[in-house]
């Protein structure tokens, strides 16, 4: 069973480094490094790490994570796993987010960070907006998530059944209703979080948390009120213009 980390990277040349010597040894197979735009050394810093790199000019997290897959579809792996390259995450813990998959328990594994993240790293509008959007998927889609963590795995047939769209915040809560409603095998880990190297573009800023916001919300609205796929880009991008970060809160 193969492995592929895809990391979103956008001005992370501090960070990334960390990150990729943290990925415990043995436990992937590739790792991508999506450039989104960087202004800094990121694509040098990936390139002398020795994994593959990918650049993605247009801004957003979710175009990072496209461009990814794009790049990983020539040789598909087994698994796919999102890991952010802001050292927020615990690149430690993915033998506990990959255990439900290799075990044939799940098809979709989210790393919640609501128990083990460090005092004070989630700020109060990122806890409120986690629950806020938590929330609004159990009342419309009957599952009950605790968070929205950007570090997850997903066997791959299975996420190319999401058939992904949203180019910017909705990224993530896309893939988690679309699960749901594609019928997949959900399951949820608890996982480290940490405060991040750098200021976050996105809890970092009044203007990111609010794009965010908007952009997790009118996604989930969108895949309640009109069929899963259908023209669901143009709607997103009339909501939601592309984010200027590729790195979630």
């Amino acid at each position: 069973m193969s492995v592929a980390i895809v990391m979103p990277a956008r001005n992370e040349e501090e960070a990334l480094p960390q990150v990729l010597a943290e990925v415990p040894a043995g436990a992937v197979d590739r790792i991508v490094v999506v450039d989104n735009g960087s202004e800094d050394g990121t694509a040098r810093v990936a390139h002398d790490a020795g994994v593959e790199v990918v650049r993605e000019q247009r801004p957003g997290y979710g175009c990072a994570c496209q461009a990814g897959l794009a790049h990983l579809a020539e040789d598909p792996p087994s698994i796919v796993v999102f890991l952010d390259a802001d050292h927020s995450d615990y690149p430690e813990d993915l033998p506990t987010l990959l255990a439900p998959l290799c075990a044939d328990e799940a098809d979709f594994v989210c790393g919640s960070r609501v128990e083990l993240a460090e005092g004070g790293v989630l700020p109060p509008q990122v806890r409120w907006g986690n629950r806020l959007a938590t929330w609004m998927i159990a009342l419309c889609f009957h599952h009950s998530y605790s968070d929205m963590g950007p570090f997850r795995a997903i066997r791959w047939e299975s996420l190319q059944s999401l058939q992904m769209q949203d180019p910017a915040y909705g990224w993530n809560a896309e893939m988690q209703v679309k699960a749901l409603q594609r019928g997949l095998r959900v399951i949820e880990v608890p996982v480290r979080y940490r405060q991040r190297i750098g200021q976050s573009k996105i809890s970092g800023t009044l203007k990111g948390t609010l794009l965010a916001g908007h952009g997790i919300i009118s996604t989930i609205l969108a895949l309640r009120f009109f069929p899963a796929g259908r023209n669901l880009r143009r709607r997103l991008s009339r909501t939601h213009p592309p984010s200027d970060s590729v790195n979630e809160p």
